[in-house]
């Protein structure tokens, strides 16, 4: 099994203060993890900057794929931290972020501050369309989020209520967790990147619709060769097929990629990866209202406005 000494960290924290009163756990937990994110950032060759269902973790598996091919590493440990330059030293290491809710914040703070300590650091950012997005991470934070990340968030909103109860049109609708903000959080990060020439804007539809191109895109990002053949067996690797056998199997060590109940498949970590998926789940006002919201405030740039 590969430890990460980096994650244990984390999980210290959120251990050592689950004893404590609410209020005084979330700010503990703030500043400690806060703090941890920081030093992370750091010791980092590569920020990693993804919201929750953006497809940032079968990213890390096709990269993860391909680390192992060519330098032995463990396939059953998906990245997030250290895991590679501690398998070797020749790997870079990654800090995989969603960068601005709750502790990981510091990231956001330290772009906005034009921080010395990114100098050097390569930046990966995976955009989605909104849309796509939201249905699926209302599905994640009714059945996968964990309690300490709802808890730090939902104080962070200031929310006096279990988001979790809403309808998923009311989820969607809600300023702080739902479309608003997912919008909003593509357009923070869009702005910082811009212009930065150690920085690759990875879009989920881009990978999807050609994911041997994208990849050597990335890889060429991080400098990185990989011949044909290792590329297409990542790429076989992380087929929503294969991904979907390995999660039912478990095969990851990694605890968000494994099975929670193979009887709710809204609890399933690998769906349907499908572009444009949302309107499947929405009646046709709501599908039309979503993509007229995306098509209104996301910035022009990524793509997802017309």
């Amino acid at each position: 099994m590969v430890i990460s000494p980096l994650r244990a960290r984390h999980w210290a924290i959120i251990k050592s203060t689950a004893v404590l009163p609410k209020g005084l756990r979330v700010r503990a937990r703030e500043a400690m993890l806060g703090r941890l994110q920081r030093q992370m950032l750091e010791r980092c060759d590569v920020l990693f900057i993804r919201h929750p269902k953006t497809g940032g973790t079968w990213l890390r598996a096709l990269l993860t794929h391909l680390y192992a091919s060519r330098n032995g590493i463990s396939l059953q440990r998906v990245f997030k931290a250290d895991e590679l330059k501690r398998q070797d030293a020749s790997l870079p290491q990654f800090l995989v972020t969603n960068g601005r809710a709750s502790w990981e914040r510091v990231i956001a703070d330290a772009f906005e501050a034009s921080d010395p300590l990114l100098d050097g650091k390569k930046v990966l950012f995976m955009a989605r369309d909104p849309g796509d997005i939201v249905v699926s991470w209302q599905r994640q934070y009714r059945k996968r989020t964990k309690a300490f990340k709802r808890e730090l968030l939902e104080a962070e909103l200031g929310l006096d209520f279990d988001p979790r109860t809403l309808s998923r049109w009311a989820f969607i609708q809600q300023p702080g967790l739902g479309l608003p903000a997912l919008i909003d959080y593509h357009n923070f990060w869009t702005r910082q990147l811009a212009g930065r020439d150690n920085a690759l804007i990875v879009r989920y539809e881009d990978l999807r619709g050609d994911t041997p191109r994208a990849l050597r895109e990335v890889v060429g990002f991080l400098g990185e060769e990989f011949s044909d053949e290792q590329i297409e067996a990542a790429v076989a690797f992380g087929s929503v097929e294969n991904m979907s056998r390995l999660e039912h199997s478990g095969y990851f060590q990694n605890s968000s990629l494994r099975l929670r109940d193979a009887n709710d498949p809204d609890t399933f970590k690998v769906r349907r990866a499908k572009v444009g998926g949302f309107k499947d789940d929405l009646t046709p006002e709501q599908a039309e209202w979503v993509a007229s919201q995306v098509l209104k405030h996301c910035d022009p740039r990524l793509g997802y406005s017309g």
